[in-house]
């Protein structure tokens, strides 16, 4: 599959699944919140656990067989976030980085921040939301192709 093919499918199902608030599938490990999105022979799925601490991992198959995973783990760090504010940042995800949200997206007092470095076939990047100033979130990812 052609790159640029897998990160339209990526941006779609992000949209569709955790940052579109779409609904949550039965969970396939004790209290993990498991969200699905799927076009013909294309498959995504988020994966994570916990809530103010957090992990997890989404990930994309073809044809059943994986293709390329994103791992992360953050957490609130201050008081006053706002987990609709995140979803509103990730659903603003761009093609050239597809990842977590854009390198920055501002709302009322709150400010998402995202760097990355490398590119879709291997990259590492973190983000933070602020609240009038305060850091009062942030999150580690890393990923990439896999074979």
């Amino acid at each position: 599959m052609n790159k640029e093919k897998m990160i339209d499918f990526l941006l779609r199902a992000k949209r569709s699944t955790y940052a579109g608030k779409g609904p949550e599938m039965k969970p396939w490990r004790p209290e993990s919140h498991d969200l699905k999105y799927e076009e013909g022979e294309l498959l995504y799925i988020d994966t994570y656990l916990g809530g103010e601490k957090f992990a997890g991992e989404e990930a994309l198959w073809e044809n059943n067989k994986p293709i390329w995973v994103m791992n992360y783990c953050g957490r609130v760090t201050g008081k006053g976030f706002e987990g609709d504010f995140l979803k509103e940042a990730l659903r603003n995800v761009l093609p050239d980085k597809p990842y977590r949200g854009p390198e920055e997206y501002i709302k009322d007092d709150y400010t998402y921040k995202c760097s990355v470095e490398g590119d879709f076939e291997w990259f590492s990047g973190f983000e933070e939301i602020f609240k009038s100033g305060q850091k009062i979130f942030e999150c580690m990812f890393h990923g990439g192709f896999v074979k």
